[in-house]
């Protein structure tokens, strides 16, 4: 079948194996040629170069010419997912609003641009997105192409909010994808991973503004949650625990509740007592870096992520691993891991779990299952990290555990298969919108086969 004849179509209906080298040390890569890093310096890309477009026309002109293709975005990705032994084209600077409609509820956005700076537009105009990451400095193509999200027991990824996005193939064809006019092609390319084409257009839907209480409790028994998890995760709009699994203990819990809604947050919560001051997830960093606590009211961008703007988020010289597990299974599947406390401690930073809610896009490890995200902030001792990441996997692997995308795994085809639903549908779009293989990379040929 044609690809014109399929999109028509459709309209209408080993840990090792990711490359040690690549992902312990960017010293270590022999390959790199453009010298261009990742967000936290443990990835050099081998592409051969990387170019900053300024417009859509632009990049359609100069992906033609190009055998070997790949979209960057914020390059927060810890894993090759965004790599290609061809050109890297950066959304950097596609980074503008290009239509706020209040009486429909959207914004149309360029895909290169920041949640934190599209969050300051959609405020000033009185409008806001449903939820947000953790980091504001992430793009929202990449966030959406990767499944990336907030928390909240009813708030789903941040792929959720999308009502359409503008699709540029590696042919140069350009068009539009919605539920309407292209089902299949929509909740399969949302969540993408970058395999089908570059999304340049992004269509998101929008709310009322409003404002959110950050509050933080330190030391919650971990046993409190076998009776009480769905509970405390009701508690707040947004909800995260902090753990360094030493002492079967929650370190953390910060709470952010749409200022106005009735909560009782000011005194023990579960066992586990108020914060006295601003706290960093990561107890011995300033809690500089992080967004107000202590019951202060503010706008829901300044709110919902941890972490500031205008600050370095999170650690920094930092490696990270996620897995996605059914809620229903949330205590068992801490606990499982909490079975493994003496080998992952020593290499940890901080473990956050958070719960997100289930989706419909094929690739999203939410798909059609209310979830936890257990994960993980190493420390950037990549040999270690890659020695633990099999033992997790393992512990997990009795409750359908799922990656995520843009951090270090040891997933590949035949584990993939086992827990996506929707996986042989999605290669077959691959191949269809892609015949050429322009956006197959290494990484894609490990999770997928292609």
């Amino acid at each position: 079948m044609k690809r014109k004849e399929f999109i028509s179509k459709i309209s209408k209906s080993a840990i090792l194996s990711m490359g040690l080298p690549s992902l312990i040390s960017c010293e270590l890569n022999q390959e790199k040629i453009s010298g261009l890093k990742n967000w936290s310096g443990n990835y050099t890309y081998i592409a051969k170069e990387t170019k900053f477009v300024n417009s859509i026309e632009e990049l359609k002109n100069k992906i033609v010419s190009s055998k070997k293709i790949k979209a960057l975005g914020t390059q927060h990705c810890f894993n090759d997912i965004a790599d290609t032994n061809g050109t890297q084209f950066s959304t950097k600077n596609l980074n503008s609003v290009i239509e706020l409609n209040e009486k429909e509820k959207y914004v149309m956005v360029l895909s290169g641009i920041k949640y934190g700076e599209l969050g300051q537009y959609l405020n000033q105009r009185g409008w806001a997105l449903n939820n947000l990451a953790s980091l504001p400095h992430i793009s929202v193509g990449g966030a959406c192409a990767t499944a990336t999200h907030g928390s909240g027991v009813f708030n789903g990824n941040l792929a959720s909010s999308v009502l359409g996005f503008e699709l540029l193939t590696s042919s140069g064809e350009i068009f539009w994808v919605d539920p309407i006019k292209n089902s299949d092609l929509f909740f399969g390319g949302v969540v993408s991973l970058g395999a089908i084409g570059i999304i340049t257009k992004i269509k998101l839907r929008i709310e009322k503004t409003f404002d959110v209480e950050q509050y933080v409790f330190e030391n919650l028994p971990m046993d409190v949650l076998k009776k009480n998890f769905l509970d405390i995760m009701k508690s707040g709009y947004s909800v995260s625990f902090f753990t360094h699994w030493l002492d079967r203990n929650i370190n953390q819990i910060w709470i952010k509740s749409k200022s106005g809604d009735f909560l009782n947050l000011k005194n023990s919560f579960f066992g586990a007592s108020p914060a006295k001051r601003d706290l960093h997830p990561i107890k011995t960093n300033s809690a500089i870096n992080c967004t107000p606590q202590m019951g202060i009211s503010g706008p829901w961008h300044e709110r919902l992520p941890h972490f500031k703007m205008n600050f370095t988020p999170s650690n920094g010289d930092e490696l990270q691993s996620e897995y996605f597990v059914p809620i229903s299974m949330a205590y068992e599947a801490i606990m499982s891991i909490e079975s493994l406390k003496d080998k992952i401690s020593p290499i940890l930073f901080v473990t956050e779990i958070r719960s997100i809610a289930a989706d419909n896009f094929w690739m999203s490890p939410t798909f059609e299952r209310d979830s936890i995200s257990i994960h993980f902030t190493w420390k950037p001792m990549g040999k270690e990290v890659l020695s633990i990441l099999p033992k997790i996997e393992s512990k997990l692997k009795p409750f359908m555990a799922r990656p995520h995308w843009g951090k270090i795994h040891g997933f590949n085809s035949t584990n993939l298969k086992s827990v996506y639903p929707m996986y042989d549908r999605f290669v077959y779009l691959i191949k269809e919108i892609d015949p050429k293989e322009a956006l197959i990379n290494s990484y894609l040929n490990r999770v997928f086969e292609i």
